[in-house]
């Protein structure tokens, strides 16, 4: 039988953590089934979910501490049920700008939980307005929206969030472009 982990590794970027990672994953006769990567200025974030028989998550388990020690990075690993994809028949870009201010990222996932709607990936980027000098941001989600929610009511309430933190949304269906 199966059985899947849930691998996060972080730590300093350096040349080759993604091979020796895949390496150690494959001579543990273990299969990656879905991972997310990214570079955080010289810091890098990996988090994948592994599948494999019980002897061989075993063998990962003890491997992949062994060799973040030896790279000097960070590792979390944790045993989870069997992987099922999202449904992303309703999946949804929402993009918010505007000035930046403490509590904004809050209200916004708030906003989402509220209405049962799930955050598949957010992404935050700030600079300074050359005109102005102010701190600017902008926070994309990707999210999944399910057939019970009547989107005209959803974007209402989403612009009166938005009016309330003076901020600008546009939500795009994924689907339809």
């Amino acid at each position: 039988m199966k059985q899947q982990l849930i691998a996060v590794i972080l730590g300093t970027d350096q040349v080759g953590i993604l091979s020796d990672i895949a390496t150690l994953v494959s001579e543990s006769d273990c299969n990656i089934l879905d991972s997310r990567h990214a570079i955080y200025g010289q810091e890098f974030s990996l988090t994948m979910i592994i599948e494999g028989t019980h002897n061989a998550i075993t063998r990962v388990e003890l491997s992949i501490p062994e060799m973040c020690q030896r790279r000097d990075l960070l590792s979390i690993l944790k045993r989870t049920r069997e992987h099922t994809k999202q449904n992303l028949t309703h999946l949804y870009d929402v993009e918010f700008n505007g000035v930046d201010n403490p509590g904004q990222i809050q209200a916004i996932t708030r906003f989402f939980a509220d209405q049962h709607v799930s955050i598949s990936a957010f992404r935050q980027t700030t600079s300074v307005d050359d005109e102005t000098g102010h701190k600017m941001m902008r926070f994309k989600l990707v999210v999944n929206i399910p057939d019970d929610v009547a989107m005209p009511e959803f974007r209402y309430n989403l612009n009166l969030l938005c009016q309330v933190l003076h901020l600008t949304s546009n939500i795009i269906d994924k689907h339809k472009g």
